[in-house]
């Protein structure tokens, strides 16, 4: 009996102004990552050749020179072979036979040829250009959807179905006869997702699963944590309909809220961490990497925005305990540093200004040596000539500061009410200005004092 051919790959490339180069076939991973899967040597006239024992997994591929990417392949087939000029890759591709990529070709070719068009009748002073530019756009998604019905089951139509954005219709009228103003947004919304195919992980072989997840929770979503919260279970219950989308939308959940950009979001972290990590939902074979997200979700978890913040008492410069809960004031600023620390002397004088030019306004300090010497730490604060504020040294509490305060980095700055309850958490001291700023503006304005009415027979009332 005949042995069956081993799984292998092999595509054959012409490439015109690609000489004697190294080129790497790589599948994207995100819309800037990519993972090399082969290489090969162009000879003088561009002639490359990628082959290999081993089947490629099928997805959105280019070819990368010089780290820079010089084409698009889409990936469904092993082998095929093809030529096309660098300058003008789309108009001069050729495939030597049909298959995904062909098809992918047809389709940019299409819209190069609507690009042009378009963009010659914009640059003309008819008075019939939107009337022809409309014709244009018609034509294209009558291509469009044409192409969809001709190829079903392609990777590429699965690709552009995953790009496409929903279509809106007019929106509803509400009972004063007034256009309904969230339709659009609420439809569009809850549309978002309607051609991408969450049970098909050639796509995560493609920029756009980052590119959409990116999209819904960061500009659909309120950025509070408890709408995150309730969108991100939605997207991992979208994912399950396939493994390797689920693991990667969890992951890359967690990992954009472990270390938010946005102030008060690592709550999502935390639950992320709780309800998938710790409970199995997604497994790691890695039990140090387990065991570094609970540890994770640990600390966060007493810290997070909203909490009153873990008391510590610590002794000041005359050796007296100094509770941080102890410290009154309308609002506090836990100041946690190392006197030796670069960038803890940078930020000093940055927070003596905020301090003084709020002080009046009930503003207090609590700045935390959190270790070095009783001697570093009081030159640091003489040095620095922080006066007013209230001065500890931390290693006096016994405390470990980077498990029970999240100090992994100095200066950390916590932002608390006169409850001590977190406002904020690692807040720049740059950005103490302007948070302080929005704290003030979220205040409900104070009525104004009713003005006071002469009343009859006073003498402001009384004719002279």
């Amino acid at each position: 009996m005949a042995q069956a051919p081993a799984a292998s790959h092999r595509i054959s490339a012409h490439l015109k102004g690609l000489s004697n180069k190294t080129a790497y076939l790589a599948n994207y991973f995100g819309p800037t990552q990519y993972i090399p899967r082969d290489t090969a040597q162009s000879d003088a006239e561009g002639r490359l050749l990628f082959d290999g024992a081993n089947t490629l997994p099928e997805g959105l591929y280019m070819i990368v020179v010089d780290a820079k990417p010089v084409m698009q392949l889409v990936i469904g087939e092993q082998n095929f072979s093809f030529e096309a000029d660098t300058a003008d890759i789309v108009g001069t591709i050729k495939f030597a036979a049909p298959g995904e990529s062909a098809l992918f070709y047809d389709y940019q070719k299409f819209l190069q040829k609507q690009y042009k068009q378009i963009t010659a009748i914009r640059n003309q002073n008819g008075a019939n250009n939107q009337t022809q530019i409309a014709a244009l756009q018609k034509e294209s998604n009558t291509y469009r959807t044409d192409f969809i019905k001709k190829n079903p089951k392609s990777l590429t139509v699965k690709l552009l179905q995953a790009v496409a954005e929903p279509e809106v219709p007019p929106a509803p009228k509400l009972a004063n006869g007034r256009p309904d103003s969230l339709f659009v947004f609420n439809y569009y919304k809850s549309h978002f997702f309607d051609g991408f195919d969450f049970s098909d992980e050639r796509l995560l072989r493609s920029p756009f699963v980052q590119q959409k997840l990116d999209r819904y929770l960061k500009e659909l979503t309120v950025q509070t944590v408890d709408s995150l919260i309730k969108e991100a279970d939605y997207l991992v219950g979208r994912a399950k309909a396939n493994k390797e989308m689920l693991s990667y939308t969890i992951w890359y959940i967690t990992n954009q809220y472990e270390q938010s950009k946005v102030i008060g979001l690592d709550g999502v972290f935390v639950h992320m961490a709780e309800k998938y990590y710790l409970t199995g939902v997604m497994p790691l074979s890695d039990t140090a990497s387990l065991s570094s997200i609970r540890k994770r979700a640990q600390i966060l978890k007493p810290l997070l925005a909203g909490k009153i913040i873990p008391n510590m008492s610590a002794q000041d410069s005359l050796g007296r305990p100094q509770a941080l809960h102890s410290v009154k004031g309308e609002y506090v600023v836990a100041f946690m540093y190392d006197p030796d620390c670069g960038h803890c002397k940078e930020s000093a004088p940055k927070l003596k200004k905020f301090f003084e030019d709020h002080r009046a306004k009930g503003m207090q300090v609590y700045a935390v040596a959190i270790n070095n010497t009783p001697e570093k730490w009081r030159q640091f604060v003489r040095e620095q000539k922080l006066q007013g504020m209230v001065h500890v040294y931390g290693p006096s509490s016994g405390i470990n500061f980077e498990q029970k305060y999240d100090v992994y980095s100095t200066p950390t700055v916590y932002f608390l009410d006169k409850n001590k309850k977190i406002l904020a958490r690692r807040l720049p001291v740059e950005e103490l200005e302007s948070y302080f700023q929005f704290m003030q503006r979220q205040q409900p304005a104070k009525p104004k004092a009713p003005t006071p009415t002469a009343k009859a027979g006073s003498a402001a009332s009384t004719k002279k």
